[in-house]
C-alpha cells in the first residue's frame, strides 16, 4: 500500500485495513481476469491518488511503469470520480495507450467501515482482452464477476497466499456437485498430457483428476482458497482452488472488521480450479541443486588437494638445508593456502560471491599459525565492512592480501620489537580499496616500486593490473601502507556489488 493513503482525508484505520486486505487479493484477481487493477483514493474534491496496483501475469500489463503515488485530477478519470460521488460502478472506454489497443475501464466502489465510499477499484483491460472475455461462456463470466465482488466484500480467505496464475496455466469452473462447467483451452491441453482426450465439460472431476477432486472437496468444506503441489505420471502439478460464493450470501469486509453479525452462512456454488504444469521448472531446480552440490564438492576437493600440497611443501621446507630454499617453500605454502581459503568458502556455502572480510580473516589466522610466533608480539586487525566479490576477484584479492602481509612481516616489522599489521577494506560507489598497513620500518631510501620489487610485490602488481584492472601503490609514513584500488564488476545481472552489513 502506497504511503499516499495516509494523506487521504477521512480514512480511518479500519478503512486502511480494508484497503490492505483488498490489495492483498488483487494480484491473483488480476491474473485470472487478465486486467490491470488500480485502487484510487480521494485526495481532494477534484484530486485522487493511486494507492495500490496489481499487474496480470497472464497477459501483458497495460502500464509499463508503476503508478502508485501518482496524483490525477477529475477530468483524467471521470469514471473514478463518478464512483466517488455516486457509489455506483461506472464503465468507460479510454483512448489508445501508447501503441496498444483501446482500454476498457470499470470503476467499482470500495466501502469503508461506516458504509461510505472510501476508494474505487479500477479494472482496466484492453479491447482485445475484453472481446476475448466476452466470447467465454456466460457461466464462467458470472463466476469471475462473483470473484471480483467477493474480493471487494472481503469474503475470500487465503486468496492472497496463492502463487501467480500465468499465461500457460489452465482454469476449470467446477460446481458444488463436482461437475466441470467450464474448461479453458489450456486446461484441456494440460489434461491431455495425462492422456485424457475427451471433452472436459460436464464430466465429473473425479473421473479425470483424483487429486484435483480431493482439493475441490477440501475447498468446498473449508470455504477458503487452497493450493497444492503433487507429482503424478512423472509430471509435477500445482493446483489452486478458489471457492465462489452465492451472490445472496455476501459478508462485507466492513462488517467483518467491525465484528458485526454475519448476514447468512456463505453458500459455495462452485470452485475455480487453476492448473499449472511445474514439471520443467522443478526439473530445472533439481538440476540446479545437483550442479550446486557438485560444484561445492569440487571446491572441497580442490581445497583438500591444495592443503595436501601445502603440507608436502612445508615438510620439504623443514628438511631443506638452505635457509633461502626454506623461505621460498614457506612463501609458496602461504600462497597456496590463501587460494585454498577461497575454495573452502565456496565448498561450505552455495555461493557465487565471496565475503572479502572473511577471506582476510582466514588468511590472517593462517599467518598467525604458520609464520608468526606468539613471542613476537605482532598484532593483526581486519577492519572495514563486509564486501562481497565475484570468485575471480576474491581469489586475486586473497593472493594479494597474503603477499602484502608477508611483505609487512618480512620487511616492515622487527621480530624482537613486534608491532601492528592491519587489513582495512574500503567500499566506494564503484570501487573497492584494500589498505594493508604496518607500524614498522618505512621504505628503504630511494625505493622504486618498478625497479626494486621482489617476487612478492611483482606478483601483487601482476594480479592488480591483469586480474583486477586496478592500481597499486606503496606509501611511506608511520610504517608502510600498501594500497590496492580496483573497480567492481557486475555479476548475474547485478549492476554493482555493495556493502552487506
Amino acid at each position: 500500500m502506497d504511503e499516499a493513503v495516509y494523506s487521504c482525508p477521512g480514512l480511518a484505520e479500519d478503512d486502511v485495513e480494508i484497503l490492505r486486505r483488498i490489495e492483498g487479493d488483487l494480484p491473483i484477481l488480476a491474473d485470472i481476469t487478465g486486467a490491470d487493477m488500480l485502487i484510487y483514493c480521494r485526495l481532494a474534491e477534484d484530486q485522487g491518488v493511486v494507492v495500490a496496483q496489481a499487474e496480470p501475469h497472464s497477459v501483458p500489463p497495460i502500464y509499463d511503469e508503476p503508478l502508485c503515488g501518482e496524483v490525477l485530477v477529475a477530468p483524467e478519470k471521470p469514471a473514478v470520480f463518478g464512483t466517488f460521488e455516486t457509489g455506483n460502478a461506472i464503465r468507460q472506454t479510454l483512448g489508445v495507450l501508447d501503441e496498444g489497443a483501446p482500454v476498457i475501464q470499470e470503476a467499482h466502489p470500495i466501502y469503508g467501515a461506516d458504509g461510505q465510499v472510501i476508494a474505487a477499484l479500477c479494472v482496466e483491460k484492453t479491447m482485445i482482452e475484453e472481446e476475448r472475455h466476452r466470447h467465454r461462456p456466460i457461466r464462467f463470466r458470472r463466476a469471475l464477476e462473483r470473484l471480483q465482488a467477493m474480493v471487494l466484500q472481503g469474503e475470500l480467505e487465503g486468496l492472497d497466499t496463492l502463487s501467480p496464475f500465468g499465461e500457460e496455466d489452465g482454469i476449470l469452473l467446477v460446481d458444488h456437485r463436482h461437475r466441470i462447467r467450464y474448461a479453458s483451452d489450456i486446461a484441456t491441453n494440460l489434461y491431455r498430457r495425462l492422456r485424457y482426450m475427451e471433452t472436459l465439460e460436464k464430466k465429473e472431476l473425479s473421473s479425470l483428476d483424483s487429486a484435483g477432486d480431493a482439493l475441490l472437496s477440501e475447498a468446498l468444506r473449508e470455504k477458503r482458497c487452497l493450493e497444492q503441489e503433487a507429482e503424478e505420471s512423472d509430471r509435477v502439478w500445482i493446483r489452486k482452488a478458489i471457492p465462489v460464493f452465492a451472490q445472496t450470501d455476501t459478508v462485507p469486509l466492513s462488517r467483518r472488521l467491525l465484528r458485526l453479525p454475519r448476514i447468512a452462512d456463505r453458500t459455495v456454488t462452485g470452485v475455480l480450479i487453476l492448473i499449472h504444469d511445474a514439471t520443467a521448472a522443478r526439473r530445472e531446480e533439481k538440476e540446479a541443486r545437483i550442479r550446486a552440490a557438485m560444484i561445492q564438492e569440487i571446491h572441497h576437493r580442490v581445497k583438500n588437494n591444495l592443503q595436501s600440497i601445502a603440507s608436502l611443501l612445508r615438510l620439504q621446507a623443514r628438511r631443506a638445508g638452505s635457509h633461502e630454499v626454506q623461505q621460498v617453500l614457506e612463501d609458496s605454502v602461504s600462497r597456496i593456502l590463501s587460494v585454498a581459503a577461497v575454495h573452502e568458502f565456496l565448498s561450505e556455502h552455495e555461493l557465487r560471491v565471496i565475503n572479502l572480510k572473511d577471506v582476510s580473516r582466514r588468511i590472517v589466522d593462517q599467518l598467525r599459525q604458520g609464520v608468526v610466533s606468539g613471542e613476537e608480539g605482532i598484532r593483526f586487525s581486519v577492519l572495514g565492512p563486509n564486501i562481497y566479490l565475484p570468485t575471480q576477484q576474491a581469489t586475486a584479492c586473497a593472493l594479494i592480501i597474503n603477499e602484502l602481509l608477508q611483505n609487512a612481516l618480512e620487511h616492515g616489522l622487527s621480530p624482537s620489537q613486534g608491532g601492528e599489521v592491519s587489513v582495512e577494506l574500503l567500499n566506494g560507489a564503484d570501487s573497492v580499496t584494500l589498505r594493508i598497513s604496518n607500524s614498522g620500518r618505512g621504505l628503504p631510501e630511494g625505493f622504486d616500486l618498478e625497479r626494486d620489487s621482489h617476487l612478492g610485490l611483482t606478483i601483487v602488481q601482476t594480479l592488480v593490473k591483469d586480474d583486477l584492472r586496478g592500481q597499486f601503490d606503496l606509501s611511506d609514513g608511520q610504517g608502510v601502507q600498501a594500497i590496492v584500488t580496483f573497480p567492481k564488476i557486475p555479476l548475474g545481472g547485478e549492476p554493482k556489488w555493495s556493502v552487506i552489513e
